[in-house]
């Protein structure tokens, strides 16, 4: 198996490279520019959908793990899990107003802007708390045995946009923040 630490880690580069281009669209959005609203729904659906199939519940199972063996973190890791619930909430907001907008649909500009800032603020909280805070409290605390309960209990499925195999849906983004700076 893999180094879990290093895969959970490449994982939120991942993210957060999709975080900046939804973050650099939302830009052109406010400017009165001309955002990719199909990118940027397919780059929030991938946030939405990978990470909460795959990644966060597979995160749950180490941070249970974590608090059995430093209960200090009990208060530290019951706040990340309640992040997990926000950015699923205002995601899926985010992800409501781009498919409304991608229908024609009048929405109005403070709405959009507000659930974009939600989301990209809490979720780039969320990754840098658990980079400087929890991958290195899970290198050191969970075992080779916590870290197989972990794949156990959410084994992993074809990651769709980062995979060997990108799936069609997912081609044009992959090619957009591939060539991204």
């Amino acid at each position: 198996m893999s180094d879990p630490v290093t895969m959970w880690h490449r994982e939120h580069m991942r993210f957060a490279r999709l975080l900046d281009f939804v973050e650099k669209e939302m830009s052109e959005f406010h400017f009165g520019g001309q955002p990719d609203y199909e990118l940027m729904r397919e780059a929030v659906h991938y946030l939405q959908h990978y990470a909460s199939r795959f990644h966060h519940p597979r995160e749950d199972v180490a941070f249970e793990r974590m608090v059995e063996r430093y209960p200090d973190k009990k208060v530290a890791i019951a706040r990340l899990q309640q992040e997990h619930r926000v950015i699923e909430v205002a995601g899926n907001d985010l992800l409501n107003y781009l498919d409304s907008i991608l229908e024609d649909t009048v929405v109005p500009r403070d709405k959009v802007e507000a659930a974009a800032a939600t989301y990209l603020v809490y979720y780039r909280h969320h990754l840098a708390t658990e980079e400087a805070e929890i991958l290195p409290l899970a290198a050191d605390l969970l075992t080779p045995e916590d870290w197989a309960a972990v794949v156990a209990a959410i084994p992993a499925g074809p990651d769709p946009l980062f995979g060997s195999d990108i799936h069609a849906r997912y081609r044009d983004l992959y090619a957009q923040i591939s060539h991204a700076p």
